[in-house]
């Protein structure tokens, strides 16, 4: 009997169990942490976003793999878990800074974005026949002349971060900001720290794997070329072509076995 009412509170979306949790939105999270990570970092010029770009192919055009999104001119976002449920999501938040700019006539504060994205977010939480969205945000942008920036979980809680991360390699990567981080850090020594934060993840990461986008006051919401981003973090490694003929002749080995 006890087995039945757990598989009721497992599989239902607004039902608390009886120490209350609801674990619909863990599992949720739990796919929001298997996700590759995004990070995003306040700095006294801006906010800086990156992620994890990488193809599951190499056949699978790179430029595909969107995890960095411009909401309007003076507001991003980066996004962890399932993507088909983070497009829903960014396209929500994007209907939500034009309708601002339409209704008020100037554009959408963070904090105001953010709690729209939330609210949309927590509904999903307590209404039947339908479940948690299995994806989280990192929304920030300039208000006021102040760079902001705030993260969204599957629960559709709104908090405001310095530095932060989403998706897999949490830990470690939190902990380097922690250390890391100051609030005299300018816009090119944060992208730095940005990408020092997913090469605590991924050691070998490369430029062309690698998704970085500032928003700034003069410039507003920008994406980086791979050059720029080689030229904020030279210590990355380049591609060496005798490793790729060392790995051709292993797979070439590989298929004759």
């Amino acid at each position: 009997m006890m087995g039945n009412d757990q598989q009721a509170y497992d599989r239902g979306t607004s039902l608390f169990s009886p120490d209350g949790r609801i674990y619909q939105v863990e599992y949720a999270r739990e796919a929001v942490s298997r996700g590759a990570p995004s990070v995003g970092i306040t700095t006294s010029d801006g906010i800086v976003f990156a992620a994890m770009s990488r193809a599951s192919s190499p056949l699978m055009e790179s430029e595909s793999i969107e995890k960095l999104h411009k909401l309007d001119d003076h507001v991003g976002t980066a996004s962890a878990g399932h993507v088909a449920d983070a497009r829903q999501l960014i396209d929500y938040a994007r209907q939500m800074a034009q309708s601002n700019r339409l209704r008020y006539g100037e554009p959408v504060g963070i904090e105001t974005l953010t709690k729209y994205v939330t609210d949309h977010i927590q509904e999903n939480t307590q209404l039947g026949g339908t479940r948690p969205y299995g994806a989280a945000l990192l929304i920030g942008g300039i208000e006021n002349g102040e760079p902001r920036l705030f993260g969204a979980d599957p629960s559709g809680t709104p908090h405001e971060w310095k530095a932060t991360v989403i998706g897999g390699g949490r830990q470690e990567i939190q902990t380097l900001f922690e250390e890391e981080w100051s609030k005299d850090l300018s816009l090119e020594e944060g992208i730095e720290l940005a990408v020092e934060g997913l090469r605590e993840h991924e050691e070998d990461l490369e430029p062309a794997e690698l998704s970085v986008s500032t928003v700034t006051e003069a410039e507003g919401y920008r994406t980086l070329t791979t050059e720029e981003i080689e030229d904020h973090a030279p210590e990355l490694p380049e591609e060496d072509e005798d490793d790729d003929a060392d790995a051709d002749a292993d797979e070439a080995d590989g298929d004759e076995e």
